[in-house]
């Protein structure tokens, strides 16, 4: 047996999520108060592993595998399925080994899974210290700032962000709504509380907390280009009002074709008559861009812009994450929001571009991102790349989770991290894709392009290089304009790019966003070259 899978047993004790069991039989452990006591264990032990619990069968308690004959691990398997289906939960995967006296098995029991979830993924975006994670933090949590930003400690996870109060990257924050009832975390750096209210949520919204601060531009594109954002929120602090960050940031978000909502933050640190020179200030740059701006005053002007919302009509709230004015509005705005029409992308081959690349003990190499198209399942294969030969990688799914909730499956616009085996974590890159085979992927080196020149003090000519995002690439692209010699500020017209180092996957019909320093310019791709 040393050679064996489950000679190395976990103790019952190290991972909660696990427990041993010799055997189990109908005529005892299916009796009404037997039944109920293990079927509460089971429940204890799928909570402890966020929707996923163990079972090793024919283990006693010490973990020593004694194993059970044929008939008894059958029988055995029949009682913890119906201990499952108590709970709502059901065994999804059974392994099993030989042991001195018959076969040991594994058995893995998942949650049942609600799949009607709504899903609102909203990018935050804003100058810096404008108030944005304190924002956030405050919605998801409902606990109310003390004035020093306290609620944004909830967003920041590197220590120089919690000491400085700046967000150096992107994070992810969640609440939700069961029946139009709001659900908050008490602490959203709990997994298990997550795992929870992903659960129990028929409405799931998730914030893409953007950076606000000049020189992690490209942090900030990448929060808005690179997730399948169904909203931009843009925060504007009252004291300051909008600036060329502020600018810039709705120029990214209006690129994306994204509709916005603006919101107008730290009230409660300045007068009246400050408030509406604000106010002023945001209706005259969105009326500037295009857009219609409507002051949000009462629910019942929410209830109107939940059903007529689109990417021209844009809703202005005033708010204090102190006071807590506004924050009833801004709930039942998303609470009633209309989700964007998945059915088409749903039902197209899986695909996710990987934002980050980790490894987790215990689970191994997890890539997550938010997926584009398609479902993905536990256990299915898949390929990643492309790598710098242009190859796509067989890779196959270990787990799926999703706000650390233990998933069978995925869909799109579910932000995720999958467990991958297949590769090494070093040959994995964001800007990477991981899909199923179908999707049939090409590696790009040169494509073409239809743009936009937003800034930019010279011109650009054949030559020019920048950096240009699609999706989660960032990558140093040359140019040359195809139908004259250069092109400047307020220009538009046809670009080829080529990137300069690697090849990636991209298909027509993609916005992309080029900057050198400060965005320089957006547009689309509309032809693959080579």
């Amino acid at each position: 047996m040393s050679d064996g899978k489950f000679s190395k047993l976990t103790r019952e004790g190290e991972r909660k999520n696990i427990e041993f069991k010799e055997n189990l039989n109908s005529e005892t452990h299916l009796l009404t108060e037997r039944k109920q006591q293990l079927a509460s264990q089971m429940k204890y032990r799928l909570e402890k592993g966020n929707g996923e619990a163990i079972y090793f069968l024919g283990v006693d308690d010490d973990g020593h595998l004694l194993g059970l004959e044929k008939r008894k691990l059958d029988e055995t398997i029949y009682v913890l399925s119906e201990l499952a289906s108590e709970i709502s939960a059901k065994i999804v995967e059974i392994t099993t080994e030989h042991a001195p006296h018959g076969e040991v098995a594994k058995v893995v029991v998942n949650r049942l899974q609600n799949n009607k979830t709504d899903h609102l993924l909203i990018g935050v975006a804003g100058h810096v210290d404008h108030g944005k994670s304190t924002l956030v933090g405050t919605l998801t949590t409902g606990s109310l700032d003390t004035g020093t930003g306290s609620s944004r400690i909830f967003l920041d996870v590197q220590k120089h962000e919690i000491e400085r109060g700046l967000s150096a990257d992107i994070s992810f924050a969640v609440y939700g709504f069961d029946k139009g009832e709001t659900k908050r975390i008490k602490n959203p750096l709990n997994k298990r509380e997550k795992a929870v209210l992903v659960e129990k949520c028929d409405k799931l919204v998730s914030f893409v907390d953007t950076v606000g601060h000049e020189p992690w531009l490209r942090t900030t594109i990448r929060g808005i280009v690179g997730q399948k954002l169904s909203h931009g929120l843009l925060v504007v602090a009252a004291e300051q009002g909008p600036t060329h960050i502020t600018r810039e940031h709705l120029g990214i978000i209006l690129a994306m074709e994204l509709p916005v909502i603006v919101v107008i933050t730290k009230i409660d640190m300045v007068s009246l008559e400050r408030i509406e020179v604000v106010r002023q200030e945001v209706f005259d740059l969105l009326k500037l861009v295009g857009r219609i701006p409507y002051l949000v005053k009462t629910t019942k002007d929410a209830d109107f812009l939940t059903k007529n919302m689109n990417r021209h009509l844009v809703p202005v709230i005033k708010a204090s994450p102190v006071s807590g004015e506004g924050l009833k509005l801004l709930d039942r705005i998303f609470s009633r929001l209309k989700i964007p029409s998945l059915v088409e992308e749903s039902e197209k081959p899986f695909m996710m571009y990987i934002d980050k690349i980790y490894s987790v003990i215990g689970v191994g190499t997890v890539v997550s991102g938010t997926i584009r198209q398609g479902t993905v399942k536990k256990g299915e294969k898949l390929i990643l790349g492309p790598v710098s030969s242009g190859d796509f990688i067989p890779v196959n799914v270990k787990t799926i989770e999703m706000h650390h909730y233990r998933k069978e499956s995925a869909n799109v616009g579910d932000v995720v991290g999958i467990s991958i085996t297949g590769v090494e974590i070093n040959e994995i890159k964001r800007g990477m894709i991981i899909c199923h085979q179908d999707y049939n992927p090409r590696a790009v080196r040169e494509f073409d392009a239809d743009v936009a020149i937003l800034v930019h003090p010279t011109t650009i000519k054949e030559g020019y290089e920048c950096i240009t995002h699609i999706e989660t690439i960032a990558e140093t692209t040359c140019f040359k304009p195809i139908e004259q010699e250069y092109l400047s500020a307020g220009d538009t017209g046809k670009i080829r790019m080529r990137f300069k180092y690697h090849p990636f996957a991209i298909r027509e019909g993609q916005k992309l966003i080029f900057r050198e320093g400060k965005s320089k310019g957006f547009g689309t791709v509309t032809r693959l070259t080579s």
